[in-house]
């Protein structure tokens, strides 16, 4: 598997360091470099690449203005490479694989590719297992439907496993398997892990892309349960119930949703 790779930075010397490291790793190819980010832009819808290596601070258009150019396009993976550390979670907000500072340290650069080798195994996976389906939906039906055990087999790689939440001058990186349940207050989501609270800068919309729907579900307007926490389901007036969680904390789940829950909660 080779990892096709586009490098921008608009400091040569810090491309020409890098490319001698990632010479290092056989499985990457460099099919282009760029100095700032409109080239960046154009470079990743042409040659849409696997993983981009992005520089934060860049005249014109910064990192993070490169990923929101590529809105319409499917995004290639990103590690941001910087000289600044402030900018890390906002790095992590938007999905990065890993935030690197310079000059970059070739342990942690090889810890970094290893995290691009895994989640592009993972997308790849779930690629042919798609293309498999699509192939048996014509020609023999009945098998297609025996493919369906192994998509939802791959389907929760493309959902977090952990989520990065700064917190009072913190960086806590959460098992997404210990929460509970997230409740929104406007721009903001208050995390519960059974035993302690955080507070994650994101909207409810955002975040539900990136948890399993299978694991977590929305059962009121502000408020998304991990039904794998769920002991107990206690109805109430109205056709609305309360369901109880492994901490003992009760959660309303408002009619227009119960349905979605009774799908999970058995």
């Amino acid at each position: 598997m080779t990892i096709r790779t586009i490098l921008v930075d608009d400091e040569p010397l810090a491309t020409q360091g890098l490319q001698l490291r990632l010479e290092k790793h056989d499985d990457v190819e460099i099919v282009e470099t760029c100095s700032n980010g409109r080239e960046a832009i154009r470079a990743i819808k042409t040659q849409k690449p696997d993983l981009v290596f992005l520089d934060i601070q860049m005249p014109g258009f910064d990192g993070f203005s490169v990923i929101q150019g590529l809105m319409e396009v499917e995004p290639p993976l990103f590690v941001f490479v910087t000289a600044y550390g402030e900018h890390m979670q906002r790095a992590f907000d938007v999905q990065a694989i890993n935030y690197l500072m310079k000059p970059v340290e070739e342990d942690k650069l090889a810890d970094t590719l290893d995290r691009v080798r895994q989640r592009l195994a993972e997308r790849r996976s779930v690629e042919e297992v798609g293309r498999l389906k699509e192939v048996l939906a014509e020609v023999a039906p009945q098998i297609a439907e025996n493919v369906e055990g192994v998509e939802d087999a791959h389907s929760s790689n493309r959902y977090e496993k952990l989520i990065n939440i700064k917190d009072r001058g913190q960086i806590f990186r959460v098992d997404v398997d210990t929460i509970e349940k997230i409740d929104a207050a406007g721009d903001y989501m208050c995390i519960y892990t059974g035993d302690n609270t955080l507070i994650l800068r994101e909207t409810m919309k955002d975040l539900e892309k990136r948890l399993d729907p299978r694991r977590f579900q929305r059962v009121h307007r502000s408020t998304i349960v991990n039904l794998d926490l769920v002991r107990q389901v206690k109805p109430h007036t109205n056709g609305e119930c309360f369901l109880v969680l492994d901490s003992g904390s009760q959660v309303k789940v408002s009619r227009s949703y119960r349905d979605v829950v009774a799908r999970f909660v058995h």
